[in-house]
């Protein structure tokens, strides 16, 4: 007895001077596989990027730590798999990123008027003061947005924007001398509003389309190549500050490609980029659209840097969001919903069927089940002549989409991104149209049919870019003025709102088995939370922010009891910077 426990004794030791070793090891933790309910583990062993297994520390530090493992205790915090946002608009933000004044967070008026003016203050004159997104009156204690007199006062000698959601936006006195706007500017499908005497007041309305609002925008100032470096790895770094990993950049106006992705691209190919970014293309000239696509699958070449910057995951590109302007389903909660011209089958049909003959994923921008009918007879179309056959598609917002519909997408293998747009606008939908009598969008009947479902914000030009909100409202149903949007009956468990925002959205980059969970064989990305977010109250989830974050293995993000490992990262530029002195969402 006494030799054969000596022999097992002697190949365990060979078998554990043999097992690989990791260069990093998190152990003391309550950590959330999130590959079922209530599965924690207490350690997690990682290689090269890669986890190599999970367990108790005791076992874990015993099977994988040598001498040149680096060992971070997590102090009994709760571990979870990095964040992942299914549908933002992260390259595009990072170009602006350090030009833009961010009321995101802020409590009271009060508090944001005070901050344009002291940004007023310190910016250079022919420098634009921007708020563009990520607030709106219900989050602040006055109930109400400024007025466009209120903020004439506030910065009456340099020019201001503000844009609020979709339907309207601020420009000050200043602001329309500088652009030499005039009664006689107009803006299709936009109104800029005038006063008893034909003079413009600043404010602006986009009706069938925000072309006024996004238009001004593109006039006002733009980062240098250097400064917009510098802002995208700020901005980058403030999203690992709540966790976030990974996202999927969904395109967007303005953002045009190649050109446009040349900041993102050249961080990834320095190794700084530190989030995976997955990537969508879109279309930007009306009318114009299939000679792009064309253009593109002919001659894109993908370079996937690491896994850290690849095109959706796959071996080609793909597009989206918005593929034809024809089929722009606008979602301005100010005004009813407008009715998509005759001619959007016909400009998307060509489109879809070039996408499909060349196994491109495509995601589809539309909110309205009335839209969302039309394109999937396009789809059901094209799929009868050149059959889908797996391919990955999916529509990004559908908040009214029908049972019949969710039908249909679940017969062509599609998915739906999900994003928290009605916590920002329930109060906006429920004036034009009452409030709903089932969940919007309809996410649990999704689940329960079977079609993959990812959760995002939509970020930054309208909504906030904190995830954390998007799970407070996925997980209460409430705005984010506290209104009870959704019926209680409907809201999600925390586990499945989490699940949704990790492996749910993996599935949307073609990741959903590399990332998502923290097993074996995953991608080691990783966050270290503030607080327990499984045991905590739901509303006190929206203050979460991460107090480790960890990409392909390496640490990215650290504050709180983590601050010593906490990367350097060069000073904010320019010196005017609102992000150098506020810094993005306001606690």
């Amino acid at each position: 007895m006494k030799r054969i426990f000596l022999i097992l004794l002697f190949f365990f030791s060979l078998l554990m001077q043999s097992q690989e070793k990791a260069d990093l090891i998190i152990y003391n933790g309550k950590i959330a596989t999130m590959q079922k309910s209530g599965e924690f583990v207490q350690a997690v062993a990682v290689k090269n990027g890669i986890i190599l297994g999970t367990g108790t520390s005791v076992s874990i530090l015993a099977s994988y730590k040598n001498a040149a493992t680096q060992t971070i205790d997590a102090k009994g915090k709760t571990v979870i798999p990095g964040l992942n946002d299914s549908h933002i608009h992260v390259i595009r933000e990072g170009l602006n990123y350090n030009a833009e004044l961010r009321w995101d967070g802020v409590k009271t008026l009060k508090r944001a008027m005070e901050m344009l003016k002291e940004q007023a203050a310190r910016t250079p004159p022919g420098v634009w003061i921007k708020v563009i997104g990520g607030w709106n009156e219900y989050g602040f204690e006055e109930k109400r947005q400024p007025t466009i007199d209120e903020i004439n006062a506030a910065v009456p000698d340099k020019p201001v924007f503000i844009t609020y959601l979709y339907g309207k936006a601020f420009l000050n006195k200043k602001g329309i001398e500088v652009l030499g706007y005039t009664k006689d500017t107009h803006y299709e499908g936009s109104v800029l509003e005038q006063d008893k005497n034909g003079n413009l007041t600043g404010v602006m309305f986009a009706k069938e389309t925000p072309k006024a609002i996004y238009t001004t925008l593109g006039l006002t100032t733009k980062l240098t190549a250097e400064q917009k470096i510098n802002s995208s790895l700020h901005f980058n770094r403030e999203l690992n500050r709540f966790g976030l990993t990974s996202v999927v950049d969904a395109g967007g106006g303005g953002q045009n490609f190649p050109s446009d992705y040349g900041t993102s691209m050249e961080l990834a190919k320095a190794g700084k980029l530190n989030l995976r970014i997955s990537y969508y293309l879109f279309a930007q000239q009306k009318g114009k659209e299939l000679q792009d696509y064309e253009k593109w699958v002919a001659e894109t070449v993908i370079n996937k840097n690491d896994n850290l910057l690849v095109a959706n995951g796959y071996s080609e590109e793909g597009a989206g969001e918005n593929i034809v302007a024809s089929a722009a389903d606008f979602e301005n909660f100010l005004e009813p919903r407008i009715v998509l011209s005759d001619q959007m089958e016909g400009d998307l049909e060509p489109i879809i069927r070039l996408l499909v003959k060349n196994k491109w994923p495509f995601r589809l921008h539309a909110t309205y089940g009335e839209s969302i009918d039309r394109m999937l007879n396009v789809f059901e179309k094209v799929n009868k002549e050149i059959p889908f056959n797996g391919l990955r598609w999916f529509f990004d917002h559908a908040e009214t989409i029908t049972p019949q519909e969710l039908e249909r997408v679940k017969k062509l293998n599609g998915g739906i991104a999900v994003q928290f747009r009605m916590y920002f606008q329930g109060e906006l939908y429920e004036k034009l149209y009452g409030v709903p009598k089932t969940q919007l969008p309809p996410i649990k009947k999704m689940l329960e049919m079977g079609i993959p479902v990812g959760l995002g914000t939509d970020a930054t030009r309208i909504s906030s870019y904190n995830p954390w909100l998007a799970i407070h409202w996925a997980i209460t149903g409430k705005t984010l003025g506290g209104m009870q949007f959704w019926p209680k009956d409907q809201i999600l468990d925390k586990f499945t709102a989490l699940k949704l925002y990790t492996s749910g959205s993996a599935w949307f980059s073609g990741e959903e088995n590399e990332k998502g969970k923290l097993i074996k064989g995953m991608y080691a990305d990783m966050s270290i939370l503030s607080d327990d977010y499984f045991a905590i109250s739901t509303d006190n989830v929206r203050n979460i922010e991460s107090d480790l974050t960890i990409v392909n293995g390496k640490v990215v993000y650290g504050a709180g009891d983590f601050k010593a490992l906490d990367p350097s990262i060069p000073p904010v530029i320019p010196d005017w910077s609102p992000v150098k002195y506020f810094g993005g969402y306001q606690k």
